[in-house]
């Protein structure tokens, strides 16, 4: 009988960091399911790795829990979820309009905490798994003009944290990544050209390292990691 395949999924997903993941992940061997708000930025990449793509909105209850229910289901509960999903509005706080922070906070942070409910429900009843939340510079240091962001990334932080300490003892490796840098989104991208050699992250480089977190022996795990280009000030 054959071995059942491994799934990962990525929420959230898009260009750069999550094509990487899927790339990366699909070489594994394991079945990818994309999901994201809009599928039809999907489609290529869908095609190249083989992945399943569906629309969720990660900030809605109803489409996480379909999400779940469904595709998720059908593919067998995933060895890895990986939650890359954020929101962001930027200006002087006092010029923020309350209804476009409140929307940056329910994905940046709200929508991980329903994904990682939803991931952890699933791999409690098998008895393992990983669930990984992407943050970044603002998860640990909120800059000005960028309040919205930092809530939502700090309290994302919290969950994970939160939820390691739950979950670690149930054999359920959950992990925070912080991103403290920009992703090169590819050979268009110019700010590469600006910041010098090496001065962006390279996406492939952050997957080799969620990967490496994901099949980390569980004698040694990690929490929590920082990825910088060597040349980042920090």
């Amino acid at each position: 009988m054959a071995a059942v395949k491994e799934s990962a999924l990525i929420v959230g997903a898009g260009s750069g960091l999550s094509a990487a993941l899927a790339r990366l992940f699909a070489k594994q061997g394991m079945k990818v399911i994309l999901a994201a708000r809009n599928t039809g930025k999907l489609e290529a990449l869908a095609r190249e790795t083989g992945a399943e793509a569906f629309a969720c909105d990660a900030s809605k209850p109803a489409d996480v829990q379909a999400l779940f229910d469904g595709p998720v289901r059908a593919a067998g509960t995933p060895a890895i979820v990986v939650y890359n999903a954020s929101g962001r509005v930027r200006g002087p706080i006092v010029d923020l309009d309350p209804a476009e922070v409140q929307k940056a906070i329910m994905v940046s942070c709200y929508g991980g905490f329903l994904v990682g409910q939803a991931a952890a429900r699933l791999m409690l009843a098998r008895g393992s798994g990983s669930i990984f939340f992407t943050g970044a510079s603002a998860s640990v240091k909120g800059y000005a003009n960028s309040s919205s962001f930092a809530m939502g990334k700090f309290g994302l932080r919290g969950l994970a944290q939160s939820m390691a300490r739950e979950l670690a003892p149930k054999n359920i490796h959950v992990a925070h990544f912080v991103i403290d840098g920009g992703i090169l989104q590819g050979p268009s991208d110019t700010r590469g050209a600006s910041r010098g050699p090496d001065g962006m992250l390279l996406p492939e480089a952050i997957a080799e390292t969620y990967l490496h977190i994901h099949r980390q022996n569980r004698t040694a795990w990690t929490w929590e990691v920082e990825l910088r280009p060597w040349v980042e000030t920090f």
